[in-house]
């Protein structure tokens, strides 16, 4: 299974952005060392798993510790050893939703085109969905861009990094 693995850094100065290399990887917690070698004094690291236009898994670690986890579907744990030890440890529920919460429906923008369930049925999202909250993507939204259909994991990463201020940053890292 090919994957791409784009970790981002914020530093003084605005955002940094290498590619990182997980073969090899034995569990998460060396995933999160090479996260943090990529800027080890960052205030905020954020690594992006993109796999084969399917899954997509999203690190993050605040000043180097406290690693949260999301990822787009479980069954990735299923489909290769990476996606194993990313995220075989996770539960298979997601958080970010309050207890007794349904998943909403996407916001439709006032057009005529139905709303879609902000979780695809197929999918079985885990970790934290509120990993990007306080950057500006909520849950439900995390959540409505990893189900909305047609979108790829390169296409949602690429939504968050244009939120983040990022986005140019991960876009070179492709184009290499």
């Amino acid at each position: 299974m090919s994957y791409f693995a784009a970790a981002v850094a914020r530093v003084e100065g605005g955002w940094t952005a290498e590619e990182v290399d997980l073969r090899g990887v034995a569990d998460i917690d060396e995933v999160a060392d090479r996260l943090r070698d990529v800027e080890p004094d960052a205030d905020l690291s954020l690594l992006f798993v993109e796999a084969d236009d399917t899954y997509l898994v999203i690190l993050r670690l605040d000043d180097g510790e406290d690693l949260r986890v999301f990822g787009s579907d479980s069954a990735y744990a299923e489909e290769s050893r990476l996606g194993a030890v990313l995220v075989g440890d996770l539960k298979t529920s997601v958080t970010g939703l309050e207890e007794g919460d349904e998943a909403r429906p996407a916001a439709s923008g006032g057009d005529d085109e139905t709303e879609q369930p902000a979780v695809d049925p197929e999918a079985d999202p885990v970790g934290d969905a509120d990993i990007l909250a306080d950057l500006g993507i909520s849950a439900q939204k995390l959540l409505a861009l990893c189900s909305h259909e047609g979108m790829l994991p390169a296409d949602v990463t690429a939504e968050i990094c244009q939120v983040l201020g990022c986005a140019d940053e991960v876009e070179e890292l492709r184009e290499v």
